[in-house]
């Protein structure tokens, strides 16, 4: 036992030590079978003695991310900030406030198990069970989709519109997984009654924590249904002012290429939607017409290339106007928007 010490120090004067906070900032990592048993044995192991480790909030920073990253993982820096913050029960900003930190043992336990996993793949929101959402904490379980940041454009048009107009609006959102649209507009504008449907029991139960979280219980309605199917008209509501929607839209091709980290763990019940990927979107402009008031807005996430294709889709049903596709900051397809015909 006296002699692993020395080892260890020994070790250190590979690049590899640079991950805990031995060598200068700004050596380059390179990528070898040493260092991969290095790390394993003074991190990965817990059967190593990590007691003989010291560990600082710094060094696991620096080492979580060079490892995530050396794994081909996405945002490094930011995954390795989200692990060690739920670990720690700590804010992302109180890393940095107090890099200097020891992290006990039972801590490095549970952390290496979730750096494992997260380097296989595994989402990290899913390992954490939240993730933020329009500067919202949201919870997320592996029965919903993850939101993600493009889908905010949405939300933002959503409620740009909702703000034009003078009294409450009734909003109707569908396909809603975690509740996130729902709950993010109702945040935003608090004259907002919104109904909320999904196929999906788990993951109502999913949105009804978030709309609980942010106790929205009043001006959110979660239903159980396929589209429209649970809404009782007049019981309900008589017609919405707004129906947002963020559906499947994945092709049988697309989801044969998609990330690891997104076919593996996010419901395929989520994300695929027929041969072209445009299977839900029929279902809900088939319909969408009945629903709505006249001048009510209708707005769709779509995929990154399916702007033609749902543009021609509502052009086809007679029932909408001012008909526009609005690219996101990638210059993809992003949202679809139309105006009820007025009769």
């Amino acid at each position: 036992m006296k002699n692993k010490p020395k080892q260890a120090r020994s070790e250190a004067k590979i690049p590899t030590a640079e991950l805990l906070g031995i060598l200068k900032p700004g050596t380059q990592f390179q990528h070898c079978p040493l260092c991969e048993f290095f790390l394993f044995f003074t991190f990965l192991c817990p059967s190593y003695n990590l007691a003989m480790q010291t560990w600082t909030i710094q060094k696991l920073l620096n080492w979580i991310k060079e490892y995530l990253a050396d794994k081909g993982v996405d945002s490094p820096r930011l995954s390795a900030e989200l692990l060690l913050s739920y670990v720690l029960k700590m804010k992302r900003i109180e890393l940095y406030t107090q890099f200097d930190k020891l992290v006990a043992k039972e801590q490095l336990n549970r952390l290496h198990e979730l750096v494992k996993r997260a380097s296989q793949n595994e989402p990290v929101a899913y390992l954490i069970g939240k993730t933020e959402f329009y500067s919202l904490e949201l919870n997320i379980t592996p029965d919903c989709m993850i939101p993600r940041p493009e889908t905010e454009l949405l939300v933002e048009r959503a409620i740009e519109f909702l703000r034009s107009r003078p009294t409450t609006q009734f909003v109707c959102d569908l396909c809603t997984g975690s509740g996130c649209i729902a709950v993010a507009i109702a945040k935003n504008f608090p004259n907002a009654t919104i109904i909320a449907t999904d196929i999906s029991d788990a993951a109502l139960n999913v949105a009804a924590e978030n709309v609980e979280k942010y106790q929205l219980n009043d001006r959110i309605r979660l239903l159980r249904g396929d589209l429209f199917d649970p809404i009782v008209p007049e019981l309900d509501v008589d017609k919405f002012d707004l129906i947002v929607c963020n559906p499947p839209y994945v092709s049988t091709a697309e989801y044969e290429k998609l990330d690891k980290n997104v076919k593996d763990y996010e419901p395929k019940s989520a994300l695929f939607a027929g041969v072209d990927g445009l299977d839900i979107y029929r279902r809900i402009i088939e319909k969408a017409d009945q629903f709505l008031k006249p001048d009510a807005a209708f707005m769709l996430e779509i995929g990154y290339a399916q702007g033609q294709a749902v543009r021609e889709l509502l052009e086809e049903s007679s029932a909408f106007t001012e008909i526009k596709i609005e690219k996101d900051l990638h210059n993809n397809d992003r949202i679809a928007i139309a105006k009820k015909i007025s009769s």
